[in-house]
């Protein structure tokens, strides 16, 4: 069951609320950087005019648009919330447990909430192998990315993943990867990895906001996700990551052929669950 703040529900109608993932509030970063990050993404949003949407589980509860007291709730290493990543949910929620949830956890929850737009840092994606020899491992963020019909603004994937199989896996499950203000694909913290982008908006339109995002056609919109990725300001890079492109294209056609396989198999059933709207408190209206 989820719960959607009064505030967010308003919001949802408008078209003006936008989801905020709290894993990085609950495993993230430690104290205090985790609550202080969280509140200056809710703060960043609504100086947009928009309207901030924390998703997490509290008490077993998922709840969408997290007061600030949920939030330190979650922020508290004593309490030791758990990492929701969207096949977890269910069993948390059973539990009673309070948790922070990822990035496929999020999308999949704003998706059922009726938000379209979520943004977070960086997304996960394909991982290295030492050797061909150890097994694929793939964070369910990519296949969320392709299942749920939200925009996800982000950073790129994590500069750790093996970015060219990343890069050939989002292509391989059908999700358009939009660069405002860089023709690269950025990885969270670097804006530099030679992975060029199909399509892209100049640094310079950037001032004009999301309207200068390359046009996708309306129906295109409608039936598939997308994920605009915007990278760190010039000068704050790291060293490229640049793994074997060979390697990389056999990881994300082996990720293709899984995906496949479970969907056919009904593996990756649609995630249901019941959306209460109702108020919550009136601290809602603050959430950060």
């Amino acid at each position: 069951m989820i719960a959607v703040s009064e505030e967010v529900r308003e919001a949802i109608r408008r078209g003006a609320a936008v989801a905020l993932e709290t894993s990085v509030v609950a495993q993230g970063l430690p104290p205090p950087h985790n609550l202080e990050a969280a509140r200056r993404c809710a703060r960043a949003v609504r100086e947009s005019g928009a309207v901030p949407a924390a998703v997490a589980v509290i008490g077993g509860r998922i709840v969408v648009g997290a007061t600030d007291a949920e939030l330190e709730r979650l922020a508290d290493p004593r309490l030791a919330a758990a990492k929701a990543g969207v096949r977890d949910l269910a069993a948390i929620s059973a539990s009673g447990r309070d948790a922070g949830t990822t990035v496929s956890a999020t999308c999949a929850v704003a998706a059922q909430a009726g938000i379209r737009v979520f943004a977070t840092g960086g997304i996960g994606g394909v991982h290295r192998r030492a050797s061909p020899a150890e097994p694929l491992d793939v964070s369910s963020d990519l296949i969320e990315l392709s299942r749920r019909q939200v925009c996800v603004v982000c950073a790129g994937p994590k500069a750790i993943l093996d970015l060219p199989a990343t890069s050939e896996a989002l292509e391989a499950l059908g999700v358009p990867v939009l660069g405002f203000g860089t023709s690269e694909l950025p990885a969270f913290f670097t804006g530099s990895t030679g992975i060029l982008l199909e399509r892209g908006v100049p640094a310079e339109a950037r001032r004009q906001g999301p309207d200068s995002l390359p046009a996708v056609p309306p129906r295109r919109r409608e039936q598939r996700p997308h994920a605009p990725v915007e990278p760190r300001p010039a000068g704050e890079k790291c060293p490229d990551r640049r793994p074997d492109r060979g390697r990389s294209r056999s990881q994300a056609d082996a990720l293709l052929s899984r995906s496949r396989m479970a969907s056919q198999s009904g593996v990756l059933g649609t995630l249901s669950m019941q959306i209460e709207l109702q108020p919550r408190s009136s601290s809602s209206r603050s959430a950060a």
